[in-house]
Order: structure tokens, then C-alpha cells, then sequence
């Protein structure tokens, strides 16, 4: 299955984000966990989001157009400790005015990494998600790096939480393309337009 995804606008602010019909997808996660390269691996292009070694580097909301009807939103990470207060305190803001209020949001597809277990920022992502009742997209990434056995602490680990977990990897592409059919079930034509959130 082909995902159509192209780099449409970025956005600092609730005002600058696109005013358009689409249902928008938040891709949200700690510095790190792998969100560019994720989206590169469910788009089979390698440069649509640019990867780095140096974590933090996501400042804006970046916005992929998806197929006809659908967008990604690619967040700035959290938990990147090499930051000032002030710049933290900023991104922290608008993140949470995107995630709360902005009226296209549809789902949060939220990334873990398979060895960490989650912390305060997953949880409470995952109280707006529910909160908003907005379809929530669990994916623990990395998985090319743990064992069978690693694998099923890491179920263990986040039982609690009480949602489908799925296992992703941006380098071999385990669970990518059932990961692409699933974002895809967002998309309905019989649904009522979308209207973008007012500036």
C-alpha cells in the first residue's frame, strides 16, 4: 500500500496552522523515540522528514498532506533536557493548545520506545486523547532492538494503560504497513467536512 505524504506548512503557533478540510493526525514522542524516521519508513521516502542525530531539533508543527483527506502533524519531542526554560515552556504551550483545541484533530499517534516504560508526558497525552475522544495509535518503536523477551516485558510494562500496543521499526519495517492501513481507516468520505479551526 502506497502512502501519498507531502511536506505541506509548518506552524509556531494555534493561528498559523493550515485552514483546510483535512482530518489531521498528531505524531507525538519523547526527543528521540523516532518520529521523522517513522514517518519516512510509512511514506517509503527518506527525505520527507528530516533526521538527526542531535534530539530536539523539531521546533514548529509540521503538517504532511496524506492522501486526499488526511494530514500528519509531526510535534516537537518532549523530555529534551538541552533546552532553555523559556524555549520549553513555549513549544510546551503550543503543543498542548494544538493537541487541546484544534478542531482537524482526529487521532494521536503516540510513539514509545520499546525499551523505555512510559512516563508522565505519554500518560497525559493519553488522557487528552481520551478526553477529546480522539482515536489513540499506541506504535513502540525501535523494536529491531529488542528480543522476544524484551518484547514481552515491554507488554508487561504498559498493561496499565489498557490500549493496543503495536510493535514498529523504521529499519527492518515491521508493522509498517499495517500501521499505513490503520491511519488510512480515518479517512471517510460519508463523514461530515471538517471545519478548520478558526485563527
Amino acid at each position: 500500500m502506497k502512502l501519498d505524504c507531502a511536506f505541506y506548512a509548518s506552524a509556531f503557533s494555534l493561528a498559523d496552522c493550515p485552514r483546510w478540510p483535512r482530518r489531521e493526525i498528531a505524531l507525538v514522542g519523547r526527543s528521540n523515540v523516532g518520529k521523522s524516521s517513522l514517518l519516512n519508513a510509512l511514506a517509503a521516502s527518506k527525505g520527507l522528514a528530516r533526521t538527526s542525530r542531535t534530539p530536539g531539533r523539531t521546533r514548529s508543527l509540521n503538517f504532511f498532506a496524506l492522501g486526499d483527506d488526511l494530514a500528519i502533524v509531526d510535534l516537537p519531542g518532549y523530555g529534551y533536557a538541552l533546552m532553555s526554560h523559556a524555549q520549553a515552556l513555549t513549544i510546551a504551550r503550543m503543543m498542548h493548545a494544538f493537541l487541546e483545541q484544534r478542531a482537524n484533530l482526529r487521532a494521536i499517534l503516540l510513539l514509545i520506545d520499546v525499551r523505555r516504560a512510559p512516563r508522565d508526558e505519554e500518560l497525559a497525552l493519553i488522557e487528552i486523547a481520551r478526553g477529546r475522544s480522539l482515536k489513540l495509535i499506541i506504535a513502540l518503536t525501535k523494536c529491531d532492538k529488542a528480543n522476544q523477551r524484551e518484547r514481552a516485558a515491554a507488554v508487561r510494562r504498559m498493561a496499565s494503560l489498557g490500549e493496543r500496543l503495536r510493535f514498529c521499526s523504521a529499519v527492518t519495517g515491521e508493522g509498517i504497513e499495517e500501521l499505513r492501513r490503520e491511519l488510512f481507516t480515518l479517512s471517510s468520505r460519508s463523514a461530515p467536512p471538517v471545519r478548520a479551526h478558526p485563527a
